[in-house]
């Protein structure tokens, strides 16, 4: 293939950050209103649901194993038309067992996919522009979601289209980017061979830690707030469209920013104002009453996932460059544990006290925000926490800073 200015890896991830949302995007919005409307989900089935959805997570760390027959780049997109054609089938099983079975591929596809979106990423990218390039990719998402949802919006309202034909809409051309993607670019080489084994180091620890608090913390948003806004509410498909239409809005416009604002502040600053900021928003989703009041605390919570590169620039600084794609699986698996688990467990809390399941939320974003005070202000190899630093056999070119 003869390559273009245009084939580039940047242009790929680019594309990569468009064709996701456009699938996983209808998905998520339209979901809580499909299971309620045609399957009749309560509180325990979207738990079940969303517990299920987070299995594959959970096996985030076999795409080692399919990276030893198959390149990351030629992976990714194949991960990215599985989450097409999951999308696309979604509708047309409006059932419990129909539901279970389009969101475990869905999301198979869907968690594949980020793996080894993040992997590309912290290779292709250097260590000074990380941070601001990773925003980029947060707000071209953000601005792919925008229009997504402003599309989904017209579609029920306006031209009072079924959920079926929405859902197949939207896999459909997810699927169509995953092929131009295989077609269009040469398969870029990576500045570091990648190590082909499971990788999990103790130097590691704090950013496991980080990343298992991160997956129960946003499993709590990710689920409840969305559900709390249709059982509690009673936010109509189109309204919750027109939610995410402003969460996205705000992504669009500010997540390169913060992206650059994390490069001079660093990752222990910024990790402390995301945790912080979500003690608080979690305390108020206990006690919220009012339906405004709820809608404004679901677009203050999403704005602090974009504080969330910090903990994607942190590993950067302290992994050995090889470790990356590996150590990308291992990571969510470990955010997965929890997922797995806090949906299906929380969903049974729901029933009893939904105020219980937020305030478990806190607790979980109390825990993070201790933890972040271990991050040095210069993390590199050699120096990746403050207290409870483990040695291991040094690595070939690198010093230990004390």
């Amino acid at each position: 293939m003869r390559k273009h200015s245009w084939q580039s890896p940047y242009t790929l991830l680019i594309l990569m950050s468009v064709a996701m949302p456009v699938a996983f995007s209808t998905w998520n919005a339209l979901l809580n209103n499909f299971v309620v409307e045609r399957a009749g989900f309560t509180g325990v089935e979207i738990g079940i649901l969303q517990s299920l959805r987070e299995i594959p997570g959970f096996l985030a760390f076999t795409v080692i194993f399919v990276l030893l027959i198959v390149k990351e780049q030629a992976f990714a997109v194949v991960a990215l038309a599985i989450l097409g054609i999951g999308v696309a089938l979604t509708g047309i099983f409006p059932s419990a067992i129909g539901l279970y079975c389009t969101t475990v591929l869905m999301s198979t596809g869907f968690h594949y996919f980020e793996v080894l979106k993040q992997s590309l990423a912290l290779q292709w990218f250097e260590k000074s522009a990380a941070p601001q390039a990773l925003g980029k990719l947060i707000s071209v998402g953000a601005i792919t979601s925008l229009v997504v949802y402003s599309v989904l919006w017209g579609l029920l309202e306006i031209l009072d289209l079924d959920y079926t034909w929405i859902f197949m809409l939207a896999g459909g051309v997810c699927c169509g980017l995953a092929v131009f993607m295989w077609l269009g670019f040469p398969r870029f080489e990576s500045r570091h061979e990648q190590t082909r084994k499971l990788v999990l180091r103790k130097r590691y620890w704090l950013y496991y830690a980080l990343t298992f608090f991160s997956g129960a913390r946003r499993q709590i948003f990710m689920v409840f707030a969305a559900f709390l806004m249709v059982e509690k509410f009673g936010y109509s498909a189109s309204q919750v469209a027109l939610l995410f239409l402003i969460n996205y809005a705000f992504n669009w416009l500010f997540a390169e920013k913060i992206g650059s604002l994390i490069g001079r502040i660093g990752e222990r600053t910024a990790l402390s104002i995301e945790y912080a900021g979500l003690i608080i928003v979690f305390t108020a989703y206990a006690f919220v009453e009012n339906p405004y009041v709820g809608a404004g605390l679901y677009v203050v919570d999403h704005m602090f996932f974009a504080l969330a590169i910090a903990m994607s620039t942190y590993f950067q600084k302290i992994a050995s460059p090889e470790d990356i794609a590996s150590s990308a699986g291992v990571s969510f698996t470990i955010n997965h544990i929890a997922a797995v688990v806090v949906p299906a467990t929380l969903g049974l809390v729901w029933i009893v006290s939904p105020a219980a399941v937020f305030l478990i939320g806190t607790g979980f974003a109390v825990c993070s925000l201790l933890l972040s005070q271990n991050i040095p202000f210069r993390p590199q190899q050699g120096n990746e926490v403050i207290w409870g630093r483990i040695e291991e056999p040094a690595e070939p070119g690198v010093e230990s800073v004390r």
